[in-house]
């Protein structure tokens, strides 16, 4: 009987971790380098929120503001100390940088529960063993929640300590349809009476779906970058991080530094940042690149006047104006943005293969914007980014269009196919491609270029099958990239291309 028991226990655990999302978990080490506040700074802030969490009466906080205000920080530092305090219930972070899925949300919640509270977990395993289908995606995520949180939490109702549970960054990943049932879906099954106190925490953009949403006596808290603890902060932060460049580069500065930067100099560089924390990051990244003088890059960013605050636009246009080949590099910046998913350095170096050289210069020029530790997955620095690429009024002359976007992407996988050693039967390193390339096909610019790549395609991809054919062997990747080509070139309207590959398909 215990063998039994021991065994359904361990199998309906494994099928929980299976699905949980890490990603979404504020400390995992999928998300580093972690966002977190400087020490000193958003004191007020934070001990603000922290006198709402400590209360007995059941509060949401809903933090909104601008892209680049620094809700994320403010998040990760506030679960940082709920976690210290053992008062941490569960988190969620959504992220541009990783796949999740609205799906994964609620079991990801009941994991961390599980192991916050050992004695909910039994429950929240018996639940699972209870009903097989609980952790389908396609299950109603009101009786997830019912299932794996609200009947588990009901043990613990008679604790006293309020507990937190923070969703970071609601608009990320999320439509606003599917971020407003998300925040109503919890908020109400969280206000049970019998259960313990749990504080949620949402974090998003001031947009107007959410708000309608947020139930009534919710703490609002609205970040701005004209707010002046906010701008004492981030002036804090600029000058902590100068004076680290300055120090920890003696070859520049001397092995007794001087003083550095001048003043003005520093007040010209704190008016462009205003409040915004993510322009005073990215000013940082870039200022302290390796292989370039940090005066030198000051002055670049220091060149250009600015009649506000805060401008985050301008700060784009510098950098992207200090590349050689601006419009080919941020033809490849726009490409990685459109992937579904984040690849590695590897499968980017395989993907941009024909321009390998120029890919290798755009992440050293664009360092400061992307995230690359040389190994790992190459991401943009932040979602703020994303906005300014994608509005040609912002972004201007570097503008890359969705469609424009996708057709390089689509060539790129083409040339990757056609690459392919024949004996191996088209198992190509990335995944990706064969998963991806026929939707990126269906959403591309129809170009010449495009056109011509696929001709090649489909002629290379014949005399390939006549050889299977004659050799008696097949491949279950030889149908595969023909079916998914062939009905993107019907939006294409290629007519051209759908000949020679009706002909394959129909061999």
């Amino acid at each position: 009987m215990d063998s039994a028991y021991h065994s359904y226990y361990s199998i309906s655990w494994n099928r929980l971790c299976d699905v949980v999302e890490f990603s979404g978990i504020f400390d995992s080490e999928y998300r580093q380098p972690h966002s977190q506040c400087m020490e000193d700074t958003r004191v007020a802030l934070r001990k603000r929120i922290s006198q709402v969490l400590d209360q007995r009466v059941r509060t949401n906080v809903w933090l909104n503001g601008l892209a680049g205000v620094g809700k994320t920080s403010i998040a990760f530092t506030i679960a940082e100390e709920m976690k210290a305090a053992k008062r941490l219930a569960a988190t969620f972070f959504f992220s541009h940088k990783h796949t999740q899925k609205a799906a994964t949300i609620i079991p990801t919640i009941a994991y961390q529960l599980a192991l916050a509270f050992p004695r909910i977990r039994e429950d929240i395993v018996q639940a699972i063993e209870n009903d097989g289908s609980l952790l389908s995606p396609g299950k109603s995520h009101a009786d997830q929640m019912q299932e794996l949180v609200i009947k588990p939490l009901k043990t613990l109702r008679f604790r006293e300590e309020p507990y937190v549970i923070i969703i970071d960054a609601l608009d990320e990943c999320l439509s606003s349809e599917e971020a407003a049932r998300l925040v109503t879906l919890l908020t109400d099954a969280l206000a049970c009476p019998t259960l313990p106190v749990v504080h949620l925490i949402f974090t998003s953009r001031p947009e107007e779906r959410i708000h309608a949403v947020m139930p009534s006596g919710v703490h609002e808290v609205l970040l701005t970058t004209r707010d002046e603890d906010t701008i004492r902060d981030v002036r804090f932060y600029l000058r902590a991080s100068l004076d680290k460049t300055r120090t920890t580069r003696p070859a520049v500065f001397g092995q007794l530094p001087i003083p550095w930067p001048a003043e003005d100099e520093f007040e010209t560089l704190a008016f462009k940042a205003g409040g915004l924390f993510v322009y005073a990051a990215m000013a940082m990244n870039f200022i302290s690149a390796a292989g370039h003088h940090p005066q030198e890059r000051l002055d670049l960013l220091l060149r250009e006047k600015s009649t506000v605050g805060a401008d985050i636009d301008q700060l784009y246009r510098q950098i992207i104006a200090t590349s050689e080949d601006p419009v080919a590099h941020c033809r490849m910046l726009a490409s990685i943005m459109h992937l579904s998913q984040p690849l590695s350095l590897a499968e980017l170096q395989d993907l941009f293969h024909a321009d390998k050289s120029s890919f290798a210069v755009m992440l050293e020029v664009f360092s400061p914007v992307i995230l690359n530790d040389g190994v790992g997955h190459i991401e943009i620095y932040h979602a703020s980014l994303r906005d300014f690429m994608s509005d040609r009024l912002r972004s201007k002359q570097y503008h890359i269009n969705d469609a424009r976007a996708h057709e390089h992407l689509a060539c790129c996988f083409l040339r990757l196919f056609l690459r392919a050693d024949p004996d191996m039967g088209w198992c190509f390193p990335s995944e990706y491609a064969f998963s991806t390339w026929a939707w990126h096909l269906s959403m591309a610019y129809p170009s010449i270029k495009l056109g011509h790549l696929l001709i090649l395609f489909a002629c290379t991809t014949k005399c390939w099958l006549q050889l299977q054919r004659s050799a008696d062997t097949h491949s279950p990747f030889t149908y595969r990239p023909i079916r998914y080509a062939r009905m993107p070139c019907f939006s294409l309207q290629l007519e051209r291309i759908r000949g020679p590959l009706d002909t394959l398909w129909l061999q």
